[in-house]
């Protein structure tokens, strides 16, 4: 366990895990979003 008052932080090897989780998420969510606005705009033209 570990002692009160000590912060826990990410290890510096799980950083490019964490960077690659993200845009595993990210990008299709932004690609998702995108499309959304695109056939929006067309809808209301």
């Amino acid at each position: 366990m570990t002692e009160p008052g000590t912060a826990e932080t990410a290890a510096p090897r799980r950083i490019p895990l964490l960077v690659f989780a993200w845009l595993w998420v990210a990008a299709p969510f932004s690609y998702g979003v995108y499309r959304l606005i695109v056939n929006l705009l067309k809808l209301f033209q």
